[in-house]
């Protein structure tokens, strides 16, 4: 792409071509990193105001925003589809159980302190991403689509019938995270006279992780990686003559995006505190696609939206349906909460996929995409 010639004359004057100059002025940048350490500190504050219920919402939202970023590295950057993140949010969260627990409950666990069976747990759905990439490296489309969706049911059969692993249909319990001699649990330890419970610790370790996880995205997506993964996306043949090793890449990605979904459910395992085999179902995955689809393809930014508005929308409803028309608790006769959900994002979709191509990261930050339309974000 061509870049705009940089015009030598004073700022007063007007470019000889007649094209309005771009602004010179560096407040809107100070503004925006005002408005960036104003959110900062918001978030920081937030656990010593809002009650569990908020909190939560919250936890949910980051751990879908982690694994939201990961699956649009696959799909939004590189055009990879996969139906089959639930798999590895699966991985994560039950890897950290057997690698954490110490087997008092019947089941098997090794004792490993937890946060060397966190990372473990990430590790080991890198490795299962691995050894699916051969295939995710040669499909694409469709047939990758349909191929991942596999795994979804091959996940379920083990989640149910795995029961030493597992505990089958009943799951079972997480063991809080332990840190720096802090553990991650409901015992209350008190901050500015606040009592800290496993959400108010939780949330700042989850900050951190996800600040993590966006920040070296957004490096790859800046950087030759990122230029080669969109290169392929674009015109995969075109990629290949240049020669970007597509099949490499490819594989690679599926490997990050499925870390990246092994962080998450590590991180959603710890704020459910159980884990059963129903909710890493097919509902999951289509959830994921939804929350990149509506927040912005190959957007890191607009994987984090897509995620707070997919994942909080629900609870919204669920806490509020007294006062919502037709929504109601579940067996009252109305619309159940979760059903209601569902068809808010079908319809969020088609009016992405019909006004807003960008998706809500788009309007979030509208005019500086129109006038700095190659910008990476």
């Amino acid at each position: 792409m061509s870049e705009t010639p940089v015009s030598e004359a004073p700022v007063s004057e007007a470019p000889a071509s007649g094209t309005p100059a771009r602004s010179p002025l560096r407040l809107p940048g100070r503004a925006r990193t005002y408005a960036w350490a104003a959110g900062a500190l918001l978030l920081l504050a937030l656990p010593f105001y809002l009650d569990r219920f908020w909190l939560q919402a919250g936890l949910f939202a980051m751990a879908a925003a982690i694994g939201a970023i990961g699956l649009n590295l696959l799909t939004g950057s590189t055009g990879q589809l996969s139906m089959g993140h639930a798999f590895f949010l699966a991985v994560g969260a039950y890897g950290y159980c057997v690698f954490a627990a110490d087997g008092g409950d019947g089941l098997t666990g090794l004792g490993l302190p937890t946060w060397l069976a966190a990372v473990l747990a990430v590790l080991v759905a890198g490795l299962a991403g691995g050894v699916f990439s051969p295939i995710a490296g040669r499909l694409r489309g469709a047939y990758l689509g349909i191929a991942t969706l596999a795994l979804i049911f091959i996940g379920q059969h083990v989640l149910f019938n795995a029961k030493d692993l597992t505990g089958g249909f009943n799951g079972r319990d997480v063991p809080p995270l332990s840190l720096f001699g802090l553990t991650f649990d409901d015992s209350e330890l008190l901050v500015a006279n606040v009592p800290f419970g496993s959400a108010e610790k939780l949330w700042y370790a989850a900050l951190v992780l996800l600040l993590g996880g966006a920040l070296f995205a957004r490096g790859v997506l800046r950087g030759r990686p990122g230029r080669a993964m969109n290169a392929i996306r674009d015109h995969r043949i075109a990629a290949g003559v240049m020669g970007v090793p597509v099949a490499r890449y490819r594989a690679a990605v599926f490997v990050l995006s499925s870390m990246y979904a092994g962080l998450a459910g590590v991180l959603l395992a710890l704020v459910f505190q159980r884990t059963v085999p129903d909710y890493f179902g097919i509902t999951l995955s289509l959830e994921y696609l939804a929350m990149i689809v509506i927040g912005g393809l190959g957007s890191v930014s607009g994987a984090v939206i897509g995620a707070v508005f997919v994942s909080v929308l629900p609870q919204l409803l669920t806490r509020y349906s007294d006062a919502l028309p037709l929504v109601s608790a579940p067996g009252t006769g109305g619309i159940a909460p979760g059903e209601a959900s569902r068809y808010l994002y079908g319809a969020a979709i088609v009016v992405v996929v019909l006004f807003l191509p960008g998706g809500l990261v788009r309007v979030a930050a509208g005019r500086r995409f129109r006038t700095d339309p190659g910008e990476e974000r």
